[in-house]
């Protein structure tokens, strides 16, 4: 199916991710993350996609490190996927929304133990003095906590983006690459399609 025949640009993210998932050697579903600080700078880092849906793209983070300050500060993100395997990107920028802590939950539950405890012990973005600090606050939290029905901290959850634009490149010959972007007024609008030059 082309770019110009479909309706959803989801439907089209699922197959790319669905072939990435059989191709790319580690994390398909790594994706780089912009932000920007209050002094309009921007900010990447790579993240994992951990939810997509009709209602948008799904990551978690501590809401109290750098990044999740900034989403919060303007509640507006963008992701840029690159799958190498494939030579294909996608790019995504919208506004955003916290999970549900129903959602929250669910994906901090499903996590290994220690990840959750990591989720107590790290002050994300915060100077550190050294690395047995974070050793020993890891091993202060599992004192209080265990290591079965850890509760998720208050400052640690989700951020859903909420596209109005959703961009597909995939490598041509000669740089003659395909670009097609989906865009929309908002949720609920129907999909525009434009190709792109290169």
């Amino acid at each position: 199916m082309h770019f110009t025949e479909r309706k959803e640009p989801l439907e089209l993210f699922n197959e790319w991710l669905n072939e990435a998932i059989e191709s790319e050697i580690n994390d398909p579903t790594a994706t780089a993350l912009a932000t920007v600080d209050g002094s309009g700078m921007p900010n990447v880092r790579t993240v994992l996609l951990k939810g997509h849906d009709e209602r948008g793209f799904v990551f978690y983070t501590n809401f109290e490190g750098t990044k999740g300050r900034e989403v919060v500060a303007s509640m507006k993100a963008a992701m840029g996927f690159h799958w190498k395997s494939l030579r294909r990107q996608v790019r995504i920028r919208g506004n955003v929304e916290i999970v549900s802590d129903e959602e929250a939950n669910a994906y901090y539950n499903s996590r290994h133990p220690q990840s959750r405890l990591g989720a107590w012990a790290s002050d994300q973005s915060r100077p550190l003095a050294d690395r047995e600090t974070l050793v020993k606050r890891l091993k202060d939290a599992e004192e209080k906590y265990g290591t079965e029905d850890i509760p998720r901290p208050p400052h640690w959850s989700g951020f859903r983006i909420i596209p109005e634009s959703i961009e597909f490149w995939k490598d041509g010959e000669f740089r003659l690459h395909d670009r097609i972007v989906f865009s929309r007024d908002g949720v609920g609008a129907e999909w525009k399609i434009q190709r792109l030059y290169p």
